[in-house]
């Protein structure tokens, strides 16, 4: 008689790392901290800016692979996250730990010896941030998560300014409020065309727990502070007109999509597209943004 054996686990290998650091998430991150770093006032060794954005990098993926160490369970349950290494089954939860923690202690360490204190200590500070506040505390918790934990995503231009100068000012603020305040109008612009994958999860997203309508409305609101924080270092004096002419020709297209999906009434499925151009055109929109920034500082 034959012994049937279940076959062994496939090992992970490095595409299955480097998916744990979610790098779709961390070129937007690194891109950023690259872009408050040259748009500072001051010139930077390429060297030393290479190995602040590398930092900024690493420290990006050490909070993608923490974030997938604890979420492996909400992960399993989502259409979209079901094929990452730990909940398809080619990691254990302790390498993902090991490997997320190591990574951001080499990089907080190396910011601090290579660059300076101020972005070590920023650098952590984002870090722990992700992981403790919004994936431990308010992830599962609040409908506000994405809202309180969008600061989060909001270090990186204010790290890379650090990084150049040793300290902070309006501008890099300003930056941090703009990412703030970009990031629920993003996401909730996600979340409307994905709630089934929340909801079967359990995470109480803004569509899931107070339903699509509210949803809608809420983009709408943050928009309108969030246009104002991009074009406002322009009458401040703190750009000239290259960023200035830029971010409000980008934020007005921005605003024109967030209206369109603010006053929307149908709830099908099939009749999304408002919301996925929201959402696609959102990234594109930072990524114009902080390139009219670092224009603007070279050109004008």
């Amino acid at each position: 008689m034959t012994t049937m054996t279940r076959p062994l686990p496939v090992p992970a290998d490095w595409r299955d790392f480097l998916a744990l650091t979610k790098p779709g998430v961390m070129r937007l991150v690194v891109y950023t901290g690259l872009c408050g770093l040259l748009a500072a006032p001051a010139t930077v060794d390429p060297v030393l800016g290479f190995t602040a954005i590398l930092c900024i990098a690493l420290a990006a993926g050490a909070a993608g692979a923490l974030n997938q160490w604890y979420e492996s369970d909400l992960d399993a349950k989502m259409k979209r996250t079901r094929g990452r290494p730990l909940p398809a089954g080619r990691m254990d939860r302790q390498s993902a730990l090991h490997f997320g923690v190591g990574l951001g202690a080499f990089a907080v360490i190396l910011m601090g010896l290579a660059i300076n204190l101020l972005s070590a200590t920023i650098l952590a500070g984002s870090i722990l941030f992700y992981v403790v506040i919004y994936t431990v505390w308010l992830k599962r918790r609040t409908p506000q998560n994405i809202v309180i934990g969008g600061a989060a995503g909001a270090f990186p231009p204010v790290i890379g300014w650090a990084a150049a100068t040793g300290h902070v000012s309006a501008l890099p603020l300003m930056m941090f409020a703009l990412v703030f305040l970009w990031t629920p109008p993003h996401f909730w612009a996600l979340a409307l065309f994905v709630k089934t994958d929340y909801a079967n999860a359990g995470v109480p997203m803004l569509p899931v727990v107070a339903g699509e309508r509210v949803t809608r409305t809420q983009i709408g609101l943050y928009t309108v502070p969030m246009v104002a924080v991009a074009i406002a270092p322009w009458p401040l004096g703190l750009t000239h007109a290259i960023y200035g002419v830029v971010a409000t020709l980008a934020s007005a297209f921005f605003g024109l999509l967030a209206f369109r999906v603010a006053t929307r009434r149908t709830q099908a499925e099939d009749r999304m597209r408002p919301e996925k151009r929201l959402f696609a055109y959102s990234i594109a929109y930072l990524f114009v943004i902080f390139g009219a920034l670092v224009a603007d500082r070279f050109l004008a």
